[in-house]
């Protein structure tokens, strides 16, 4: 009897249990955003390239095979310095070959000069026509130009015995190389960039939509993609007049002030001032309400809240508020027309996919 009594009550309280837990309180699950004010959503954020004030892609000014490059990536060079070689052989038959022609022409002229001189004699004494003369002055100027023709192009052939030789025309960092040694070069082809000068830039590209909010000298904030904590104050110093052919964005430049960018490294270009306190939220998390709009915020206990918000502008990735959130609240961005105030929810990260409920 003991052990049936014993069994009966442990029955009745498994029963109590059962009954108990099917009071439990079923939460529904929302998803639900957590704003963020200083996040991209709020802020216009470009990525752009780090590049030097100024750079210059250097080349030779004749064409021939390169047989040495004296300097490599990176290297610090001076004003004057040697930086690639020409094979100077075959310039220096040309300039020596121009050189022949100007002997050559100094040979004409003094035979064309002692002819007139000749003919002038002849034609005082009546032994020759003033024609005869005057064709034998045409010869002297003939040969008079065609010395300064070839002076001219031995010149120039002079000249590009110095162009065998690529010098740098400043102080500057060797940031790319092109070509190397064995290969042959055409006049004006691209050999090495070389960047002069220690101020540093952010060469970023902005949609037409934006380009009109972006002004000259406006104040911006940039921080390197290596250390994002890192924020440099720079400041817009170029806007591009047009926009790119295949990408319909305007090229911008950013001037930065400090240290800590390094050439050729990605950076964020942060503009504060074009919508530093905005939020996009989805179309789902706006509702219209007594002529205004309000969202849902899920407070601390699980309950819900009628915000009223000012929305700044309609886009095609979502609604931007421009009042009425702080930074943390938890805004309900699906099913916002379905809800109540002081209803318990259980939020869920909009990320994370939402189980269908059995109890509703």
């Amino acid at each position: 009897m003991r052990v049936a009594a014993s069994l009966l009550c442990a029955l009745l309280a498994l029963t109590a249990c059962v009954k108990e837990e099917g009071r439990a309180e079923v939460l529904r699950s929302v998803l639900v955003r957590i704003v963020r004010l200083g996040s991209a959503d709020s802020l216009n954020v470009y990525s752009g390239e780090v590049r030097a004030h100024v750079e210059a892609d250097l080349g030779f000014r004749v064409s021939g095979k390169m047989v040495e490059r004296r300097v490599k990536l990176g290297d610090q060079v001076r004003r004057g310095q040697i930086l690639a070689r020409l094979d100077p052989q075959d310039i220096a038959l040309s300039a020596s070959a121009a050189r022949a022609q100007v002997a050559a022409a100094e040979a004409d002229l003094k035979l064309a000069n002692v002819e007139y001189e000749r003919v002038k004699q002849l034609a005082s004494r009546d032994f020759v026509s003033a024609s005869v003369v005057d064709q034998r002055h045409t010869v002297l100027l003939a040969a008079q130009s065609r010395l300064k023709q070839a002076q001219a192009q031995a010149s120039v052939a002079g000249n590009q015995t110095g162009y065998a030789n690529l010098i740098a025309d400043g102080d500057g960092k060797v940031t790319a190389v092109f070509a190397e040694a064995g290969q042959i070069i055409a006049a004006g082809q691209p050999v090495m960039r070389l960047t002069r000068g220690d101020g540093m830039e952010v060469q970023i590209y902005v949609p037409e939509k934006r380009i009109a909010a972006v002004k000259l000298g406006a104040s911006v904030l940039v921080r390197p993609w290596t250390d994002p904590n890192v924020a440099l104050l720079g400041k817009v110093t170029e806007v591009g007049a047009a926009a790119d052919a295949a990408t319909r964005t305007f090229p911008v430049r950013v001037a930065v002030q400090g240290d800590g960018l390094a050439l050729g490294a990605t950076a964020a270009v942060v503009f504060p001032g074009a919508a530093a306190a905005r939020v996009v939220l989805p179309n789902g998390a706006v509702i219209a309400r007594n002529g205004g709009s309000v969202v849902w915020i899920v407070g601390r206990d699980g309950r819900l809240t009628q915000r009223s918000v000012d929305v700044a502008a309609l886009r095609e990735d979502g609604v931007v508020i421009a009042r009425g959130l702080a930074d943390g609240d938890q805004v309900v961005v699906v099913g916002a027309h379905t809800l109540a105030a002081g209803m318990k929810v259980k939020a869920l990260p909009e990320t994370q996919a939402v189980s269908l409920d059995s109890a509703r």
